[in-house]
């Protein structure tokens, strides 16, 4: 029996998955780092071209709307970008997903919860899904009952990623 190699990857994410390419990391609903954003690998399903896209936009949008440019440039010397919160986002089906604050401490786990659980005792009414990526991005920027002005004015200045539901 071999034993492990050792490696230069410090990171918990799946350092060969296509979406490492993007800077979205692929993880655990339980990530050991504290990247902005990263794609649940546990997910039913995975991201479309165009999903992966905006994923990676919306990790992009963090980094221009929070960080200075000492610190983007030191992020952009890594393969990820890490904050002090990480949102993950998993994939139930097409149009159907939820995110998480590896934060939380109460409430559901997923929001919307999973399709197995909506409906009954333990749905979430205030969120009662399925939510397509850009309704869950949405949902993460809402403050009271709309998207944040930075986060609109990010996804109508890419129409190339957002294409028609930058309205949404």
């Amino acid at each position: 029996m071999t034993a492990p190699q050792p490696t230069d990857w410090p990171y918990d994410a799946d350092q060969h998955d296509p979406l490492t390419k993007l800077r979205i990391p692929v993880t655990s609903a339980y990530p050991h780092w504290r990247y902005t954003a990263c794609f649940d690998r546990e997910s039913e399903d995975r991201p479309t071209d165009t999903e992966a896209r905006m994923l990676a936009s919306f990790i992009e949008e963090y980094r221009e709307h929070w960080f200075n440019k000492t610190y983007k440039a030191k992020l952009s010397e890594r393969p990820f970008d890490t904050d002090a919160v990480t949102w993950v986002f998993h994939k139930w089906a097409g149009d159907d997903w939820s995110y998480r604050v590896v934060t939380w401490e109460r409430g559901p786990f997923w929001v919307p919860v999973a399709p197995r659980l909506r409906g009954g005792q333990y749905g979430y009414p205030k969120v009662p899904g399925p939510m397509t990526l850009v309704q869950v991005m949405d949902r993460i920027h809402t403050i009271v009952d709309e998207p944040m002005k930075h986060w609109t004015e990010w996804k109508a200045a890419h129409p190339e990623i957002f294409g028609e539901v930058a309205d949404a």
